[in-house]
């Protein structure tokens, strides 16, 4: 009998410190993930990738995914998808591009009243029908990118002279963190926050404690596709003219940034809004370093991923992965 409970007290023990180990690589892992590759990617290029015209480029790609993370990193934390992340940039980047020419501000509403239609429009057929996150955003994907190559048959689409002259790092930075310190804000400080962890966490037991699952998650979709629309200005100031491309591959690069910055594919409680931040910049230290040290397209292509599915192996969460909502 003595033996038994000893053995079962070890067991214990042994099950404790694997979880602390379990929880300390949850927490900290993306980091020392990003600065490993940092220091792996500045070694295999001779110091190149901290010059500071390479820093200044990846940081032109850092504005536009980051914030459009913001979003996806809401939808996922109640464990969804967004594949149409992309085709909504490009369509609210179309319309913000024609509104501009009358007034900048107007446009800058127009497209984010733009980006929460289409999101609720993914919101709507996902609560409403029942259907799964990944599958109505499939389908709104090429909707919106049927769109976007219908209205820019004629060839790109210019903005506002004056919305150029708006391409200031620090503007864009200033743009990018207003949205960011937004969702911060939400995430830890209202109840808002609450409810979509406990909604990721399990759906039934959220509604035992006061959400409104259906509710808060149409409102998510409406959010995301906001901040999404929001992003289209950072977008368009960027670039200038819009074709029907625009965005195309964002919703991978979302979802690859998001999940190499520590986020958990099922959501819940384990999210962290640090996943947004570590991620984006892991992934676009990557889309720089790889074409250096790779030159062949295809090699970069291999080396990307396998590097996401070691990440997706060794930050997966076999005990509460669920099929996605």
């Amino acid at each position: 009998m003595t033996n038994a409970v000893a053995e079962k007290n070890i067991t214990e023990e042994k099950l404790a410190k694997k979880a602390k180990i379990k929880e300390i690589f949850s927490n900290f892992g993306p980091l020392f993930g990003f600065v490993g590759i940092v220091v792996l990617f500045s070694i295999l290029t001779g110091g190149k990738i901290i010059q500071i015209k390479n820093l200044s480029l990846m940081l032109s790609q850092v504005f536009v995914l980051m914030t459009c993370c913001c979003g996806v990193f809401l939808i996922m934390t109640v464990g969804g998808l967004d594949f149409s992340q992309g085709s909504i940039l490009g369509l609210s980047s179309i319309i913000f591009c024609w509104v501009s020419v009358y007034s900048i501000p107007l446009a800058i509403l127009t497209s984010i009243l733009a980006g929460a239609v289409m999101g609720a429009f993914n919101g709507f057929f996902h609560v409403k029908f029942k259907i799964a996150s990944f599958i109505v955003t499939m389908c709104s994907q090429y909707f919106f990118r049927g769109l976007c190559k219908y209205l820019t048959t004629g060839g790109p689409v210019p903005a506002s002279y004056n919305v150029v002259s708006l391409d200031l790092t620090w503007f864009k930075f200033l743009l990018m963190g207003v949205v960011l310190v937004a969702v911060f804000v939400v995430w830890h400080f209202t109840r808002v926050g609450f409810d979509l962890r406990a909604i990721g966490a399990g759906e039934i037991a959220a509604k035992f404690s006061g959400c409104r699952p259906d509710f808060t998650k149409f409102i998510v979709y409406v959010a995301s596709g906001a901040i999404t629309g929001f992003a289209s200005f950072i977008n368009v100031v960027h670039v200038g003219a819009i074709t029907g491309t625009a965005g195309r591959q964002l919703e991978t690069q979302i979802l690859i940034a998001l999940v190499l910055g520590g986020m958990p594919i099922s959501g819940g409680a384990k999210a962290r809004f640090s996943n947004i931040i570590l991620g984006t910049l892991t992934y676009c230290v990557l889309e720089k370093a790889l074409p250096m040290v790779f030159p062949v397209s295809a090699t970069q292509q291999l080396v990307k991923g396998i590097i996401f599915l070691v990440v997706v192996a060794l930050t997966i969460d076999h005990e509460s992965l669920k099929v996605i909502k």
